[in-house]
């Protein structure tokens, strides 16, 4: 290490996962690279070798969880994990409590109640054919989207009309009941939204906040003939130089009903049918700050982090 250098720790995947393998070393570079400029050393380590024991953080000025991509395919051990930093008094961010409450979709539900915007959504322990089409009728949408509470990057998530009820009832049905046989069985609840066509036109955007501050607002469109904005399923991205006036008025709304000193927010948001910005997630683990199209690489995260730490 440099003379001078701070080392932070940032937690990677589960490299008994294969997924995601090709794609976080990049993200890890632009971040590592972001963050030297500032002085600070990013030094990479799988989050499920620190579930149990939180010792081997200790060392570390600060530990970021920003790579931690799969977790959701290993929930409840994430949840112990957060437990045990929490108990160990890590100088971590986003904190503890902000990782395991952010990593179930519910947190939806919650700030909707706080006056947020958000899609039409049902949640569900065991999805049934009349809830279904009640949504169908409730929300006059052609397409429904279902998919765990406990998700992410696109994982397990049904794009669906009528004739489709079937599949995802087979697929779903029991699947909040006791688990579906392949390790996700804690996700608590599926969640069922309308499809909303504006992704296919104006694709998804998203507000990037270090430190409290809006540093870059990044639109992601799909492929056509697909819906996920995800690099993985080849979605394209691209920086706007100022946020939709909408959009922005929901982010600070969405920050605003979170509270708390977060070092770093993802906010991602679609329009409606009527204009209206709904929110779609607020990122607060790992999301992907898209630092290879971000203006200034980096610089406002690890200028947030320096006056942190």
């Amino acid at each position: 290490m440099s003379p001078g250098m701070i080392e932070v720790a940032i937690l990677t995947p589960d490299p008994a996962h294969g997924d995601h393998a090709e794609v976080w070393p990049p993200v890890l570079a632009r971040l590592q690279a972001a963050l030297a400029v500032q002085g600070i050393r990013a030094v990479p380590t799988p989050w499920v070798e620190h579930v149990d024991d939180a010792s081997g953080l200790h060392g570390f000025a600060h530990v970021l969880p920003l790579l931690v991509w799969n977790y959701h395919v290993d929930h409840a051990r994430w949840l112990r994990a957060c437990r045990t930093w929490d108990e160990a008094g890590l100088p971590m961010s986003n904190p503890p409590a902000v990782l395991s409450w952010n990593s179930d979709k519910r947190y939806l539900a919650r700030l909707a109640g706080d006056g947020v915007a958000i899609p039409h959504t049902v949640w569900s322990r065991r999805l049934a054919r009349a809830q279904l089409e009640q949504v169908f009728e409730t929300t006059g949408a052609d397409e429904l989207i279902a998919k765990p509470t406990v998700s992410g990057g696109a994982w397990k998530t049904w794009r669906f009309g009528r004739d489709g009820i079937d599949a995802v009832l087979a697929r779903f049905g029991q699947a909040a009941d006791g688990g579906d046989g392949d390790g996700d069985g804690d996700a608590a609840e599926i969640m069922v939204q309308p499809f909303l066509p504006t992704i296919l036109d104006e694709g998804e955007t998203s507000l990037l906040y270090f430190g409290g501050r809006l540093s870059h607002v990044v639109n992601k469109r799909p492929l056509p003939g697909d819906f996920r904005v995800q690099e993985t399923f080849g979605g394209r991205y691209t920086v706007l130089a100022q946020p939709p006036a909408g959009a922005l008025a929901l982010a600070e709304r969405v920050l605003a009903a979170i509270g708390g000193a977060l070092l770093y927010a993802r906010i991602d948001m679609v329009p409606g049918a009527d204009g209206r910005w709904l929110l779609m997630e607020a990122e607060l683990i790992e999301p992907d700050f898209y630092l290879g199209v971000d203006p200034g690489r980096g610089a406002a995260f690890a200028q947030a982090l320096a006056e942190r730490l």
